[in-house]
Formats: structure tokens, sequence, C-alpha cells
């Protein structure tokens, strides 16, 4: 950081560059001022200052527009925007289109000084730290744990840049398996409490009646099981960041106490009496249209306009065809330390087919599919025989789709209409990965069944019709040995998901992540056997 920067203040309002100008040169630095656009860009051209501090609103022009000026006129010149309060979103697309930090009117002397300050001590191009070389790569890069290095990401990477340090609540949308967790977890890390908890809160993943237990804690007797005092994720995050995961989710009288939370800083213990209160930092993220969940009437609207602060949108891996085959190569070296296989590389053919799939469910379902292919096979390149289906349709058997998948019996009390049999799985690819596996093992069974029938009805045309030992033949329908043994769709998942769980020592996650699919996807159905009528 230059001992005496300079520094040039584009403002029309005299009163408030005067002001501007004082609190910055009591730092030593050396400070002008222009009112205009036009006057800005022709400044940056005679003799580009180090840091240039732009009010967006200006008489002239746009103030976007001097920052895309600068962009090609003088790249190494930091700004720092000015906007209105309620203008939260025009800095957000400021600081994608080249801006390094913005401030919110009205601000403190203090806040544009030590913004100023972090602007001259930072690098002009936002950081990534590179990692270990992976695959056919020479180098990829790596913002905290999040793999990417695409024109899109970068611009991820620097919204959590310059919204880390602030307190504002920062609300990350994206589908499913886009790495929304991973950007929470790295705004944390870049953040002033990095030393203090980030807890993570999946809303969506507990049961409404414990929703409020697991944010805010309880008391001893507050409810039936309640045999000791507990603290919530509230209390823990003291300090620190709290992540509430699939929002919308909440249910609406939980938003109510929730929104009282975020505007105080203060909640009572189920059960409890008296006031707490914990200094915490909110992000919070949804795999939903948040808007949409508000003009339904299923999330408040208040509490929307309270979370809905610095928007973070994580792209799915289908616009990410550049990163596509790095993630790739990262868990492939990464699932090969784990299981002690050989693989290098992919062939050409697999990394053409990776690059040109949809990939529905995102990293995750890369994830999964590396790992299988890992599990399953050996060598040194991954060809395309051993990439399995939905993504390599050409191998033998029919492709993940809603319309090629057979639905379950539907499970008691999942319906939210008593004459509507509910397919809650369409259209979900972790649901549809579910019962594809399920579909396979019930190929397994009606072919075991299949073969036990022509055995029986080989036995019985062989054998003496006297013969008290003799087998009789017995049609499938009949209801006899065998078909009555066949068991509901539903029953074979839950009993797979029960033993899933048994093995992974009662760890829902772990099980979740054996099977393929969410923990929120095992929970829901835990509680639909649980609320149902099953015989």
């Amino acid at each position: 950081m230059p001992e005496q920067a300079r520094i040039v203040i584009v403002e029309d309002t005299l009163s408030l560059a005067r002001v501007y100008q004082d609190y910055l040169r009591a730092d030593g630095h050396l400070v002008e001022h222009v009112l205009n656009g036009a006057d800005a860009i022709e400044r940056l051209r005679q003799d580009p200052p180090d840091v240039l501090v732009l009010d967006l609103v200006l008489p002239d022009m746009d103030g976007r527009e001097v920052l895309r000026s600068a962009s090609h006129i003088c790249p190494e010149c930091k700004i720092v925007v000015i906007t209105a309060h309620g203008s939260v979103n025009i800095a957000v697309e400021a600081m994608r289109e080249g801006a390094w930090d913005f401030l919110l009117k009205p601000f403190a002397a203090d806040k544009l000084r030590e913004t100023v300050k972090k602007a001259l001590a930072g690098p002009s191009v936002l950081p990534l730290k590179n990692v270990e070389e992976f695959g056919d790569h020479d180098t990829d890069q790596m913002y905290f744990d999040i793999i990417g290095g695409s024109e899109n990401m970068r611009d991820i990477y620097r919204i959590i840049e310059n919204a880390a340090p602030s307190r504002a609540t920062v609300f990350i949308t994206g589908e499913s398996g886009t790495g929304k967790e991973l950007a929470a977890e790295a705004i944390h890390s870049r953040s002033e409490r990095s030393s203090d908890p980030f807890i993570p809160l999946n809303c969506g993943a507990i049961p409404k009646d414990l929703m409020e237990s697991e944010i805010f804690g309880h008391v001893k007797g507050a409810f039936t099981g309640a045999v000791a005092d507990r603290e919530g994720a509230a209390h823990r995050a003291a300090d620190g960041t709290l992540f509430l995961d699939e929002i919308c989710e909440m249910d609406l009288d939980l938003q109510t106490k929730l929104l009282r939370f975020i505007q105080t800083g203060t909640f009572q213990k189920v059960g409890g009496s008296s006031l707490e209160t914990v200094d915490v930092r909110f992000v919070c993220a949804t795999n939903r249209d948040p808007l949409e969940e508000v003009r339904t009437g299923r999330f408040r609207e208040d509490l929307y306009y309270r979370l809905h602060v610095i928007p973070l949108h994580m792209p799915p891996l289908r616009d990410r065809d550049k990163d596509i085959l790095q993630i790739a190569n990262f868990y492939l070296q990464r699932y090969n330390r784990e299981e002690g296989r050989d693989f290098e590389r992919f062939t050409p053919e697999v990394s053409a087919l990776f690059a040109s799939y949809s990939w529905p469910g995102n990293i995750r379902q890369l994830q999964n599919i590396i790992r299988n292919i890992v599990v399953l096979n050996n060598g040194t390149e991954v060809t395309l025989a051993m990439v399995p289906r939905p993504v390599n349709s050409s191998t033998d058997g029919d492709q993940f789709t809603s319309a090629t998948i057979e639905a379950p019996p539907p499970h008691p009390g999942v319906s939210n209409d008593a004459g509507n049999s509910a397919r809650l799985w369409e259209g979900d690819p972790e649901a549809l990965a579910f019962l594809a596996g399920a579909r396979q093992m019930r190929k397994v069974v009606e072919n075991r069944q299949s073969q036990n029938a022509d055995n029986l009805v080989g036995m019985s045309v062989g054998a003496n019709a006297n013969d008290p030992m003799a087998i009789p033949s017995i049609p499938q329908n009949s209801g006899g040995l065998g078909y009555s043994e066949i068991r509901p769709l539903w029953l074979v998942e839950k009993q797979a998901i029960e033993e899933a769980i048994e093995r992974c020592g009662g760890s829902i996650p772990r099980a979740a992540d054996a099977l393929g699919v969410s923990p929120s996807t095992i929970y829901r159905k835990k509680q639909a056997w649980e609320d149902g009528s099953i015989h």
C-alpha cells in the first residue's frame, strides 16, 4: 500500500464530497473530487488514481458506465462504489462488473476509511489459491473448497470477497448439488468471524416439531423426551456464522420467531422464560425460487427482505463447462487415494461425454459417478465402458427418466390429498437414482421367482404322479408359494434404507451418502413411515 495514496471521489453533491475528502485526508491521502461521470473518465485517462470512490447515481450518466470504462482504461485502479441502502442489487451487479467493494449510504467515517484501506492493501486481481496438479491439467484453481476458475465462478468469488467482511446477510440460491454450503463456508472463512464457529442447519432435514428446539435449544421437561437442557444452533453459533440451509422449507410459525431473532439478536429456549442475546452472522440458502415462495404464501415477505440483502446465485454445473473436467479430475484423484486405485486420467471419449452431459444432479451427481467408477473398476484410464448410466446412456439398460422408472406404491401418509397418490419422486434426480436401484432389485427378485417357477414345473412334469414326494406345478397367479412372498416396493426401499443406517452406525448423513441421496430424502421418508398406518 502506498504511503500517500491518490484517491478521486466522484460525487455530484458538494457537501457529501467535502465530508468524504475530510475523512480520507485524515489518513494522509491525496484526495481530489470530480462532479460527474465524464470528468471522472477524463481523469482516469490522464492520471489514473489508486482508488476511485464512485457514486453510482450521477447527473450525466449511470455510474456503472464509469466503472466499465475504468476496466479498460486503468484495470489496476480499485473502485469503491457508493449506493443507497435500497440499491444493494445494483451494488452487487457493480461488483460483477469489476468494483472492488461497495458502501451503503449512510456510512460512518471509519467505514469509508477502512474500505479504502483494504482496497489499497489488496491485490488488483481477485486471488485464487493454486492447488496440486490433477490429471491432464497443468494447474487448477480453488477458492477455499470450491473448485473452478471459470468466469462465472470468478464472479462468485468476487462477491464473496466483498461480502465476507460485512455483517450483511447473504442469501444463496441455486439447484441442489451446486455447492451452496461450500459458498457459505467460504464467506465465513473469509470473514473476521473465521476463528469462531460455523454452524450449519438443514431446515429441510429436521421434522418441523423439532426445528424450534434445533435452532433455539430447550430446557429440561419442555416436551416429552427433553430429559436435559440443550443448547441450540443459535447459541453454538455465538460470534460466528449460522448457516440456514433449505430456508424455504421452514414452517411459517417458526419463520415469525426467526424474524424476531434476526431483528433483535435475542431468543428464548423452548420451555424457557429468559431471553438470551447472541451476536450471529446469518447466511441462508435454498434450491427454490424465494420470490415464488413469497408469492404463494409459503415464505414470509418480511423475512425474505430481512434475509435477502446480498444475493448470491450458484450456477448449475451445465453452465460451468470449463470447470467440469477440472472437478472430475479432482475427485478422481481423491477417490483414487481413498480406494487404493491407479487411475491417472480420463480417455478423450469420456472427457467429451462429461463436457456434453447436462448433469441434472450437478456436482453431487458428478461426485457419485466418479466414486462409482473408482470403486467398481481399476486401471490407468477411465474408459467409456466404465461410465454408468445415466451419463453413459449407450450402456445396457434404460436411461434415467421419470418415464422409464416405475413408481412405487404410494407411501401411506405421503400424499396430501386422500384421492391422489402423489408421486413426490418425479423430477427429483436423487429420487430417480434411488428408484432405479430399487427397480434393478425388483428385476432380480422377479427373475429368481421365474427361475424357481420353471424348476417347479420341470420337477412336476418329470415326477411320478403317484409319488407323494412329487412337487406339483403352481401357477404364478394363484397366490401360492413364491408369488405371495413378493413384497411391495416401498417396503423393499424402507428395509434398504434401514439396513444402510444400521451399517453406518446410525448416521443418517453417512447412510444417505452411501445410497446416493440427500439426508433430507431419508428424513422425509422416515417421517412418512412413522406418521402413516403401514401394515
